[in-house]
């Protein structure tokens, strides 16, 4: 849709709040489309850079077949007849697929259709299992469906929330600045945080629970328990809409009958507890969100289910301003779940569990191959991979051997698979590097197709500009490969438009209400109608033609009774830490980082929030293992190790760490988070435990640190030379920037060499006979090429000023200064920690803006700018103002 030539309207691809985004030619000035429903023309910090990421730089322009570069022709019939080899010596459970809530609609529509209906694999699951999984399960228990019940208009009509397991302000800031909206205009609302870390979305919050990690069930139970101790239970809901309610109780009562039982197993005071379960039963217009502290655990089907047991009992579902909300984290794992990505679905919502619905799929599709039963999840897809029963799989849009638990096994496992076919992007990834076969596919801004986001809205992504290299759309590889494997009937399909009409058409097929997802009223659109898709939520029927806002509001359910179901849920065991790992290790997003930093990694300003990988440790902690804020640090156990910078903050409680989970290869040579996780899954929905691992903690002294910038990005294999060292990479606006911690192995001298990096300018210091520092720096053509600045610790360094020396020729002032790092004259650039990455505002300008006077964001905003564009950066802003103002009424 274009309102102009020069504007098109389109979906933003990070999370799963679905923001409406209007861009102008090729992609430039990325802006915020004011119409769209999600967001209302707000932008976090990582949307506003959309513009940045559509670099060709370090794209995949072309296919390659065992790396050497090919035609499309080549490539499709490597695939096809790779595939086909594979299926007639092992059978068609040998090949998989693992897919990513990156994909449209309708590429994913067409890769389960190929595998699950006309190769006969079940084997197909998406990285939609590593987030949502346990909320997927939770919903059809409880509902009969997997359906969000809510709409984010319910933000503005609620007015108490409680977020449980999710960091809002930094994963779904445009969702959190609808809700700051609300808590500012109304006194009376409040926000409960619900979270074992203070994060940045406690700073507007009246109350944080900082629990036990892991003891969210037993939290909801004692809720339970307490409204029916209250009498604020909604007797007539329960009785007429709802079944399993008495047991349900009973259960809760049996674990959490008491406030001081409750507090003692979740850590917290009885206060606290005592408060927060006051605020939910007074206030009828509650809404619970949470994301992937509750979903990414062992028990983390029964925590959904206990939040949704909650609702049930209080009658708040189905009405405005309340009920249950998951947070997706992806911006299509919805619609991957609409057309079965899931290993135990089909599509349209249908899953193995009844043959006569399964059947449907078969007919509709004419299927020769239909699977009857379900494949394997996940975590049991890569283990297949590693016993070698699959022998051939198709990774589409995401990166395992960075996103897995265990991810070290996982790429083994994937090194030793004799087919491993990747679809993606860009030229490297820590899963491409492994692949036989590369397919180089569309990115955002050259796609087409459809999304669903949080609230069941379809909304269209909208191509702004043509495809770079030899890319090509997901679901036109896909179907040329199964053309290619003899499947021509199924997938002749022209364009995205006319593979959407028949996904909405197997929504209605003999769908007679019993199937939550219906979108029968979209099934005949017109290519032009597909076009101009205005964005619109689920179900559509000849009876809603304009969409659905919320289910459940005439108390009807999906379930074969019709009624809601209460869970009983049980709070497991806890478990003691063991003496060779102490510390329990959490981890989770940062603000302006996405996955794998595949897309953000490449943006310079998002680059500068957290520029290394780093642990957050509480100052016990740190204190009891000698650790001083900015070393480095090791984290081990049986499964991997990393290395980190250590940050301390009292954000942490005792015992417990927190590492971000984006650092790939490309980034840091062992920050890759989920080395550490263990490969240990929730048994109802497979979704794995990515937020509680046991880890040892250690100092990591190098021998060697040291500083290296250059023009050009490294080579994967120079970067290899560090796989035993710490290296962590930011890109700056002018150069790279590598900041390494060596051993002995590899000094100066011998790294240089190894770089085949040659030195123009060489300065070498000695103490008691033995090297203690060195810098070196090679310059052509008067060009700045590279900059090596090494010692026994970190040298200081100007990276601000050395960073403007990589562009244009270099003076005869800045010749004689650079390997000493810093300018010789002039106050030094602002180095401190960046806040605000829309207007590239540090804190040592906040901190000094607010010495003079700045009391409040808004003054903030108006003296440097800060929180006035995306707003992602406003909890930071609020936590130094009231760090600073404290400090201040302290000294006063």
């Amino acid at each position: 849709m274009s309102n102009n030539l020069t504007s098109t309207l389109t979906t933003c691809p990070y999370c799963g709040v679905g923001c409406g985004i209007r861009a102008g030619a090729a992609g430039a000035d990325i802006k915020g489309d004011s119409r769209h429903p999600a967001n209302f023309g707000r932008l976090c910090v990582k949307g506003s850079a959309l513009g940045q990421t559509l670099s060709a730089e370090g794209r995949l322009l072309l296919p390659q077949v065992n790396g050497a570069d090919c035609d499309w022709p080549t490539a499709i019939n490597a695939v096809a007849q790779g595939l086909q080899q594979t299926i007639a010596e092992h059978g068609p459970g040998s090949v998989a697929m693992y897919l990513s809530g990156q994909l449209l609609t309708e590429d994913y529509y067409v890769a389960n259709k190929l595998m699950k209906g006309f190769i006969g694999s079940p084997h197909v699951d998406t990285n939609s299992r590593l987030c949502m999984a346990s909320t997927v399960a939770g919903h059809k228990r409880a509902f009969g469906a997997d359906v969000v019940p809510g709409c984010y208009d319910d933000i503005e009509q609620a007015r108490l929330f409680v977020l449980v397991g999710a960091n809002m302000a930094w994963n779904h800031p445009v969702l959190f600045q609808r809700m700051q909206a609300v808590l500012q205009a109304n006194p009376d609302a409040k926000l409960v945080v619900i979270d074992p870390r203070r994060s940045a979305s406690c700073e507007a919050a009246q109350l944080h629970l900082k629990l036990r990690p892991g003891t969210d069930v037993l939290l909801f139970n004692g809720l339970l328990s307490y409204l029916a101790q209250q009498g604020k239970l909604d007797q007539r809901f329960i009785h007429l809409h709802t079944e399993g309610f008495a047991d349900a109780l009973v259960n809760a009562q049996q674990q959490a009958a008491t406030i001081e039982q409750v507090a003692l197993g979740c850590d917290l005071l009885q206060e606290q507890v005592l408060q927060f379960y006051r605020c939910f039963a007074d206030e009828a217009l509650s809404l619970t969100l949470f994301s992937q502290g509750v979903n990414q655990a062992l028990d983390g089907t029964d925590k959904v289910n206990a939040i949704i047991n909650c609702h049930l009992a209080t009658g708040r579902i189905g009405k405005p301003g309340c009920g249950p909300f998951s947070l997706t984290g992806q911006p299509n794992a919805m619609g991957g779940r609409e057309v079965g990505g899931l290993a135990n679905q089909l599509a349209a919502h249908i899953d193995y569990s009844d043959n006569a619905q399964q059947a449907l799929v078969g007919q509709f599709w004419q299927a020769p191959n239909l699977v009857a039963e379900p494949g394997y999840k996940a975590v049991e897809l890569f283990d297949a991979i590693e016993r070698g029963e699959i022998k051939a799989v198709w990774i589409i849009a995401t990166n395992p051997v960075v996103s897995m638990p265990q991810a070290d096994k996982v790429k083994v496992a994937l090194a030793s698979c004799p087919l491993v076919i990747v679809s993606d992007i860009y030229q490297h990834s820590d899963t491409l590097d492994v692949a036989n076969i590369k397919l180089p596919a569309l990115g955002w801004s050259e796609k087409d197709g459809t999304v669903t986001n949080s609230e069941r809205r379809i909304s269209r992504q909208r191509a702004l500009r043509p495809p770079l290299g030899q890319a090509k759309a997901d679901w036109q590889i896909i179907c040329q490969v199964a053309r290619a494997m003899g499947f021509s009937q199924g997938f002749n399909f022209a364009n995205a438009g006319e593979i959407f009409a028949e996904h909405a058409a197997l929504s209605a097929y003999q769908n007679n209400g019993q199937r939550a997802f219906n979108i029968a009223a979209l099934a005949q659109l017109s290519a032009e109608q597909y076009h101009q898709l205005a964005p619109i939520q689920w179900p559509v029927t000849d009876s809603t033609p304009q969409g659905t806002a919320r289910l459940f509001a005439d108390g009807q359910f999906f379930t074969a009774s019709g009624r809601a179901q209460f869970i009983a849920v049980q709070q497991s065991g806890f478990k003691q830490a063991r003496p060779q790992t102490p510390l329990w290790l959490n981890s989770g997003r940062l603000r302006d980082q996405w996955h794998t930093m595949t897309r953000t990694g490449t943006v310079t300003a998002l680059m500068q929030h957290r520029p290394e990988p780093f642990v957050s440790l509480h100052p016990a902690d740190a204190a009891l293992y000698g650790i001083s804020n900015g070393e480095l640090v090791q984290l081990s156990n049986s499964y991997g190790r990393v290395l980190l910078r250590a940050d301390i903050s009292d954000t942490q409680r005792p015992g417990e760490l927190f590492i971000p989970m984006h650092w790939s290869a490309q980034f840091a040579s062992q920050a890759r988070a989920d080395v550490l996780f263990a490969a240990d899954t929730d048994a109802i929905s497979g979704q794995p435990a990515l937020k509680l691992s046991q880890v040892a903690l250690r100092r990591f002294t190098p021998d060697w640190q040291a500083l290296l910038l250059t023009a050009a990005p490294l080579k994967p294999a120079q970067l290899a030379l560090f796989s035993t060292h710490y290296m962590a990479r930011l890109p700056l606006s002018r150069c790279q920037s590598y900041r390494l911690g060596l051993t002995e192995a590899l000094m100066p001298p011998q790294l240089l060499q190894q770089l085949q990096l040659t030195p123009d300018l060489l300065c070498s210091d000695s103490q008691h006979g033995q090297l203690s520092g060195y810098r070196a720096a090679a310059i052509k053509d008067n060009q700045l090429q590279w900059l090596l600045l090494a010692g026994t610790a970190l040298p200081p360094a100007d990276q601000s000023w050395l960073n403007q020396l990589f562009d244009g020729p270099l003076s005869l002032d800045n010749r004689r200064q650079l390997l000493s790092g810093c300018a010789g004259q002039g106050e030094p650039v602002d180095s401190s920690a960046l806040i605000c990455s829309c207007f590239n505002v540090r804190s040592k300008a906040i901190c000094k803006a607010i010495a003079s006077g700045a009391d409040s964001t808004a003054k903030l905003g108006k003296q440097l700018s800060c929180g006035t564009n995306c707003g992602s950066c406003l909890p930071e802003l609020n936590l130094l103002l009231r760090q600073q103002l404290s400090l201040s009424n302290v000294g006063a």
